[in-house]
């Protein structure tokens, strides 16, 4: 499976589809309960070699929640340029998110998700084609294309999920 930082995007998307990649947002928090019931601590916490096990999957994307509401904040304030991502992602190695119960990261999760998506709703179909300049991917990225992009790194982790479990 190819990493995520090499990743490609081409943002072509209409801002009529705002409201469709809102969905997928929106939906990310029920597929992750999904995916981990019913699995014991022993596989939720297995690191396969030196990848993150699936509870760390699960922990990473509630840590780069903080990340994707300072990029909402970037656009509200009218930035030219969005805020870096930490690509090392010190904070998910460092926070020992084996050590937690899955319950408190999916409820921390949910609670960060529900208010990201209230702000994404709160741009609408029109301010969805915000721009402001993503500095990784060295191009310009409306409002409509970091929610594609945050749905696109969520289906990426659920999809290592997968590979851990067969579910």
């Amino acid at each position: 499976m190819s990493l995520w930082i090499d990743r490609k995007f081409e943002f072509a998307l209409p801002a009529e589809m705002f409201p469709n990649v809102i969905e997928r947002l929106r939906g990310t928090p029920a597929s992750l309960e999904e995916k981990t019931a019913e699995l014991s601590r022993e596989v939720l916490t297995r690191k396969p070699g030196d990848k993150w096990s699936i509870q760390e999957q699960v922990g990473h994307l509630g840590d780069v929640e903080e990340l994707w509401h300072g990029r909402i904040d970037d656009y509200q304030n009218g930035l030219k340029e969005l805020r870096p991502a930490d690509i090392t992602n010190r904070v998910t190695i460092h926070k020992n998110h084996n050590a937690d119960q899955i319950a408190n990261l999916l409820q921390s999760f949910r609670a960060s998700r529900e208010k990201l998506v209230a702000r994404f709703e709160e741009f609408g179909i029109e301010g969805a084609a915000q721009s402001a300049h993503h500095p990784r991917l060295n191009k310009p990225m409306r409002v409509i294309d970091l929610a594609l992009f945050i749905a696109e790194h969520d289906d990426h982790h659920l999809a290592r999920m997968t590979e851990l479990t067969g579910r």
